[in-house]
């Protein structure tokens, strides 16, 4: 799993590659948790080469959601792949996040 992350403009992109399973979810929770300090401000969550993700996953994706309602920030999920789609689909996801 790898995780880059781009800020330009007011807005904080992470690109997230490869799989999401749950010993990578550990990872990349703590990794990520710095930017739930700036929750306030759009994140984009950018999937366009994720290619698999477990419910730990998914809970990384729901603390950023919680973390911007709490900030008043956005969360936006872009570039999903149809695999990815279809989990976000089966599990409500599709209905809590902005998906472009």
């Amino acid at each position: 799993m790898e995780i880059k992350v781009s800020k330009e403009k007011g807005e904080i992109t992470v690109f997230l590659k490869g799989r999401l399973d749950t010993p990578a979810a550990q990872d990349a929770a703590a990794e990520l948790e710095p930017l739930k300090a700036e929750a306030d401000k759009t994140i984009v969550m950018d999937c366009k080469e994720l290619s698999y993700i477990s419910s730990s996953g998914l809970r990384i994706f729901l603390s950023f959601r919680k973390a911007a309602a709490e900030k008043g920030g956005k969360i936006i999920v872009r570039n999903i792949t149809n695999d990815i789609r279809t989990v976000f689909m089966m599990t409500g996801f599709l209905n809590l996040f902005e998906i472009q």
